[in-house]
């Protein structure tokens, strides 16, 4: 089979000793073992010339092609994910004292989540590398995406899950014709038996063997907010940590724009969102430790429950490097800002969520965002994928017969 050119990136490139490697499916640095990804050649675009081709782009991720991977004769595989509302939070920033607060809506993509993107991007490059099959290990919203996207694109699709993942995640993932693997176990035991899989099949595992080129869609996110904002920076960015992957990404998004000159440098800062019931990140960042010990996930957020986060100890270097933080919510607080989100602006979000509410809230109150500081809170998924996390705390206000006197009095009472 002849295989189309891949002009973009120019190469991998290792996170530590900058080793470069050419762009095929590879994720690890033989000269160090560290983590590769995309390397572009910045110098060859014009910020100006980027912004201007941006704004005549698609309404999608894909109007930011030249800092993606890809290149001429590479067919896309586009549900037309990206290009979400940036929706001014009036309400939700009186509530919690911020003057200028954005809730970036992720939960609207065309399966719900900003797994979207990333898939968008993996999965178009592995029809490219030549692969005739996908895979992924998933805590629910990346089950949803890549089973969607290869639907799109006709590829068989087969998702590793923890047996507990929330039903509403299973069963979507099933009716797009995916074949759905239930792992006893947690995410971080799904990951080790995808990567044995790996191994094994010649299958494209977006979040495996992918993975240099999956996460690079995650930049999509910052683009998009930069531009939302008129091109300009936020002062302040609230991302929900699961492998740390999204925070970082962010960060290298807002990295490239001023490279480019498609945006001014100015200061911002980057804070991350976890729940306690599973916070490695959280937990070095607060100890000031040098490195990101695993842990078994106890959280009703079940995306973003990765006991062993892979870019746990750069999102922790991102937060450090911006002056942001890292921090944790419990249980309650999660519920809590499900609610509070839900109820002053008309978003309802999953659980992952809830998390970012709650961790915006509480750094508010730490002082660590200011009230005049434009703040923007990454909403990543649905609320109707995690309707069981509300089951048993919100009930019907009243229950009534079909009476119209009943009713007037309860309303009364």
């Amino acid at each position: 089979m002849s295989l189309p050119e891949i002009t973009n990136p120019a190469a991998l490139e290792c996170r530590e000793c900058h080793a470069r490697y050419p762009v095929e499916p590879l994720t690890i640095c033989e000269e160090c073992f560290g983590p590769l990804e995309p390397a572009y050649d910045l110098e060859a675009v014009d910020g100006v010339v980027f912004r201007k081709h941006v704004e005549a782009g698609p309404a999608t991720l894909w109007r930011y092609e030249a800092l993606l991977p890809g290149g001429p004769g590479i067919d896309r595989v586009d549900l037309g994910g990206g290009f979400t509302p940036l929706r001014r939070a009036d309400r939700l920033g009186e509530r919690l004292g911020i003057e200028r607060l954005w809730i970036k809506d992720d939960s609207v993509n065309p399966s719900n989540s900003f797994k979207d993107r990333v898939v968008s991007v993996a999965i178009t490059m592995a029809r490219a590398f030549g692969f005739e099959a996908v895979s992924c290990a998933s805590t629910g919203n990346l089950a949803n995406a890549t089973a969607a996207h290869a639907a799109k694109a006709g590829i068989p699709a087969f998702v590793f899950v923890p047996e507990d993942l929330e039903l509403a995640k299973i069963l979507a993932t099933e009716a797009y014709g995916a074949k759905v693997v239930a792992v006893k176990g947690n995410y971080d035991d799904v990951n080790r038996l995808c990567s044995e899989v790996a191994e094994a099949l010649p299958w494209a595992f977006i979040n495996v063997n992918m993975r240099p080129y999956y996460a690079e869609g995650s930049k999509s996110l910052g683009f998009e907010v930069t531009e939302q904002l008129g091109w300009r920076l936020p002062d302040q960015v609230v991302v929900p940590v699961a492998s740390g992957a999204l925070m970082t990404k962010v960060h290298r998004a807002f990295r490239e724009l001023v490279d480019i000159a498609a945006v001014e440098d100015r200061p911002y800062r980057i804070s991350g969102a976890q729940a306690e019931g599973c916070a490695p990140v959280a937990d070095a960042f607060r100890a000031g430790a040098s490195e990101v010990r695993p842990v078994k996930p106890n959280t009703i957020a079940k995306s973003l429950a990765i006991g062993n986060p892979a870019d746990g100890w750069y999102a922790v270097q991102t937060a450090r490097t911006t002056r942001g933080a890292i921090d944790a919510c419990t249980e309650a607080e999660v519920i809590e800002g499900v609610r509070l989100l839900a109820e002053t602006e008309g978003v309802f979000t999953e659980t992952a969520g809830g998390v970012t509410i709650a961790v915006l809230k509480r750094l508010r109150e730490a002082g660590v965002i200011r009230s005049d500081e434009e703040t923007v809170a990454l909403i990543t998924g649905n609320g109707y994928k995690t309707v069981e996390a509300l089951e048993g705390i919100l009930e019907p206000t009243f229950r009534v017969a079909p009476d119209l006197d009943e009713f007037l009095e309860a309303l009364g009472g």
